[in-house]
């Protein structure tokens, strides 16, 4: 008899674009079945501001910490709070570089990004990578014309990994959270350059997502509709309405990978184009 799948928070502090990261936790992750990470990544945290930004987040939703942070006052603050707040963290490079060290005889310099050569498509990644944040969770909705993709669902849909994953392609993706009742900004509507596209999942999926967030939620219980059913059945019928309405695209991730909900977003942009 198959055990129930589980779901844990995974989070993701890098300096750079996050790859590495990115292909470590889900290397890991992917060697238990039962359970599966909810992915929250951080790029380009350069500085003690962001950082206390990233750990607002994480303490609404406590899980592992992995991180690949150079500047080492940065990685003591991560492990400093990671302590206090008793979540695991570890650093993904700092083994590594130990070795290399051991076995050269001299100090990494610690680079921030060396593993990127400076070429034209590295600056279009980053710039696609800032405009992602700026745009996140509905951040400045005025912009939507500036994105190759917007993203658009109710809350739990994976609309922030994705968004991200599709940024490190270097494809400027935003994403607008659909509320119960509450019109799409105008802004979304009147769009002509991006490709716009719903994602949904099934009740059951974004119910058991939901529940693992509301019980790692240090800041207080957060259930009633926002875990129940049949109020999450209500929420995804006037999404899928929306995107009938606009003749957007659908895209059912309740048993897709990131990279699978991708790959598809990039089918269906490739075929637009």
């Amino acid at each position: 008899m198959n055990k129930p799948q589980s779901f844990f928070h995974l989070h993701m502090i890098s300096d750079a674009t996050g790859e590495t990261l990115l292909a470590a936790g889900r290397a890991a992750s992917a060697q238990y079945k039962d359970a599966r990470a909810i992915e929250h990544i951080y790029p380009l945290i350069r500085n003690e501001k962001q950082l206390m930004k990233v750990f607002e987040e994480i303490e609404e939703e406590p899980g592992i910490i992995l991180y690949t942070v150079v500047d080492q006052k940065l990685a003591r603050i991560i492990d400093d709070h990671c302590a206090s707040m008793g979540l695991p963290c570890v650093s993904v490079l700092e083994p590594v570089l130990t070795v290399f060290q051991s076995y050269l005889g001299t100090p990494a310099g610690r680079r921030v990004g060396a593993q990127h050569v400076l070429d034209a498509d590295y600056f279009r990644r980053i710039d696609a990578l800032n405009f992602t944040m700026e745009h996140d969770d509905g951040q400045l909705p005025v912009d939507m014309d500036d994105a190759d993709v917007v993203l658009i669902g109710i809350s739990r849909t994976s609309k922030t990994p994705t968004s991200i994953y599709l940024a490190n392609r270097g494809i400027k993706t935003a994403n607008i959270p659909i509320v119960l009742d509450v019109p799409v900004p105008d802004s979304l509507v009147k769009a002509r350059k991006p490709l716009i596209v719903g994602l949904i999942a099934t009740a059951e999926r974004i119910s058991h997502i939901r529940q693992n967030r509301t019980l790692g939620n240090t800041t207080g219980f957060e259930g009633g509709t926002y875990i129940d059913r049949a109020s999450i059945t209500e929420e995804l019928a006037y999404a899928r309405k929306i995107c009938t309405r606009y003749n957007w695209p659908m895209i059912d991730v309740s048993r897709r990978s990131i990279e699978e909900t991708a790959a598809a977003i990039l089918a269906l942009r490739n075929k637009s184009r």
